[in-house]
């Protein structure tokens, strides 16, 4: 044998390997590879999920700001504002974390269920073909389960901070709303 044919051979016996590994994945594996190519989606409910819940308690807090002293308002905005952020950033990103466990966890089944081995092989790939129609629109159905499941499995977490959220909230407005403004406090001079 030469050394030409020997490396043909080796580099022959690597190629059969490597598709009889490729060829090893499971329906199962191939749907969660599908599942976590898709992650961004499942993150972006976690973030929006938190965001709406941000955007709501900013929204009542500025109601009760404007009722505030002028000379109070921008301080009080500025804690709260900083209180959301905050709030917003922590809750992000465990969504974010607990809707991508939610979706590895049970999408892969639906996609088991409604897609050939073959099928999620074509997806895997991204190639254009007409299942991409029928993959939008599981994955579209299994965002709405994604998002109860996540809604459920985070409130006991979700709850206690809002709440202490708002707390700290009504504590800003009630000091700022509690304490004379500064122009009201000096006496008229005569």
């Amino acid at each position: 044998m030469t050394p030409k044919m020997t490396r043909w051979t080796v580099a022959l016996a690597a190629s059969l390997l490597l598709t009889g590994l490729a060829q090893a994945q499971t329906k199962k594996d191939l749907a969660a590879k599908v599942v976590q190519l898709q992650q961004i989606y499942y993150s972006r409910i976690g973030q929006q999920l938190a965001g709406n819940t941000a955007q709501s308690l900013l929204q009542q807090a500025g109601a009760a700001i404007s009722q505030l002293p002028a000379d109070k308002r921008e301080a009080v905005a500025k804690d709260v504002q900083a209180d959301v952020k905050k709030f917003y950033d922590s809750t992000s990103a465990t969504l974010t974390d607990k809707a991508g466990k939610i979706a590895l966890a049970n999408v892969p089944a639906e996609l088991e269920s409604k897609f050939s081995e073959e099928e999620l092989k074509q997806i895997i790939a991204f190639l254009e073909s007409p299942v991409s129609k029928k993959f939008d629109d599981t994955m579209g159905s299994t965002m709405g389960m994604v998002t109860d499941k996540l809604l459920t499995d985070s409130r006991s977490v979700m709850e206690p901070k809002i709440k202490a959220l708002q707390e700290s909230i009504q504590k800003r407005l009630s000091a700022a709303a509690s304490t004379p403004a500064a122009s009201a406090a000096k006496p008229a001079k005569k």
